[in-house]
């Protein structure tokens, strides 16, 4: 009986012991995060871990790995993450048909070059999901009317033939179809009017907590379905000064509300094992302030496993870093950057997003592998763990083969800030902070 005990602990007590380690190498993984649908503990510097559970299986997170869901032994053994650097293409809604020759040409990109991941909206801009999920109380506004993927299952299969690494990106308070059906939940002009941007879309208080509950509803859906990871985007307050708001606007409670977010996205998707990224101003990376919009880099990273900064140098005004033209520095606006956010941040839970479209506000030139090879390069060398190409409409005609080849090294570099030349210890352009507002 004594020796039943011995060899069965997991089944009597609930207490599970194991290991991480990575599939590659079978090296430890420390810091991976092992949990249940409850809890959460993590591994320690030999990648062991224990955790009181009655559940059959675990989720396992770890920077740099794909998630991985590993059952519960009945005696201490190993699990193995296998390790990813995501190089992913934004598929939009619109391409996501599963016979759109967009996805065609993303596919086809997917088996002749290193990309190996996909941001496909889950919910854009104007509110509309691409699937139809089981959020009842959203669907009764139609928002799954102009799905584009009429069956996620079959669709989902089709990315994991593939060992695609799939994110749903999910929008939150940018939300005109929410905000027309909930008025109360819309940001208004002092006169009670709902505010719209120029683009005629509302948005939705951030400091509302039914807000928050209703698109944490559609991330938790396409958790289920089974998205390796939910990228937040406009999760932020909209860049205009003169709204009224159901909370005082200052940057105190604009974190909170933030962070309010996330602290609730964590602990909905923790039964997943679900990722969670968000995105942010190039900016965010250099200000001391938040930027108006509720976003600092210790802040996000506090709730976020991964910051993904929109570095598109047609983002960076004139003078920005030192340069009359961004564009024209790519490398240096994406490297300098991301070793700004080194300070507040592991830079392996850094994964920029990256330009693959014209450039609208300097130059005006398109793009081409060049100046996308050397914003890769940057994010490379800067010891991020991936990166992730923007384009509105999903063309990437300079994404392919010989971009790799031609233009990339064969091996990440991986340099850390005070090996990389590019990093300045006291780099603090004074005008970042007068000109990030304009950003939009």
């Amino acid at each position: 009986m004594i020796k039943f005990l011995l060899l069965f602990p997991a089944l009597l007590f609930g207490a599970y012991s194991g290991q991480i380690i990575n599939k590659s190498n079978c090296a430890s993984v420390a810091g991976a995060v092992v949990s249940d649908a409850h809890q959460s503990v993590t591994t320690d510097e030999s990648g062991n871990f224990s955790i009181d559970t009655s559940a059959t299986h675990l989720n396992v997170k770890a920077y740099g790995f794909r998630p991985e869901r590993i059952e519960v032994l009945p005696y201490f053994s190993k699990h193995a993450v296998r390790p990813i650097d995501v190089k992913a293409l934004y598929l939009s809604f619109w391409g996501a048909r599963i016979n759109s020759k967009t996805l065609e040409r993303i596919m086809k990109i997917i088996d002749e070059t290193e990309i190996n991941a996909i941001v496909v909206d889950v919910k854009n801009e104007f509110g509309l999901t691409s699937y139809k999920t089981d959020v009842h109380t959203a669907n009764r506004h139609g928002i799954w009317y102009q799905r584009t993927i009429k069956d996620i299952e079959k669709f989902m299969e089709l990315m994991n033939s593939k060992d695609i690494y799939m994110i749903a990106r999910v929008v939150v308070f940018k939300d005109e179809l929410q905000a027309e059906n909930h008025p109360e939940r819309a940001l208004k002009l002092e006169d009670g009017e709902i505010w719209r941007n120029r683009e005629k879309m509302a948005w939705v208080d951030p400091y509302d907590q039914k807000s928050h509950d209703y698109t944490l509803a559609i991330a938790e859906d396409a958790a289920k379905v089974g998205f390796d990871e939910i990228n937040f985007d406009y999760i932020r307050f909209p860049a205009k000064s003169d709204l009224s708001y159901s909370k005082e606007n200052n940057q105190s409670n604009r974190i909170e509300a933030i962070g309010s977010f996330l602290s609730s996205a964590q602990d909905l998707l923790r039964p997943y094992g679900t990722f969670i990224s968000v995105d942010t101003y190039g900016y965010v990376c250099w200000n001391k302030n938040d930027t108006n919009i509720g976003h600092t880099v210790a802040s996000l990273a506090k709730h976020a496993d991964y910051l993904a900064p929109m570095l598109y140098p047609s983002g960076f005004n004139v003078g920005a870093l030192g340069h009359d033209d961004p564009t024209q520095h790519s490398y240096d606006i994406v490297a300098r950057s991301i070793l700004r956010m080194h300070k507040n941040i592991d830079p392996i839970r850094v994964r920029p997003w990256l330009q693959s479209f014209k450039d609208y506000a300097h130059s005006r030139k398109h793009y081409t592998e060049k100046r996308i090879a050397e914003q890769i390069q940057a994010a490379q060398e800067s010891a991020t763990s991936g990166w992730m190409l923007w384009n509105p409409s999903s063309r990437y005609k300079y994404v392919n083969e010989k971009l790799f080849e031609k233009h990339l090294p064969a091996e990440n570099i991986r340099l850390l800030p005070k090996e990389n030349p590019l990093f300045e210890e006291h780099t603090e352009p004074s005008e970042l902070e007068e000109l990030s507002y304009k950003a939009g």
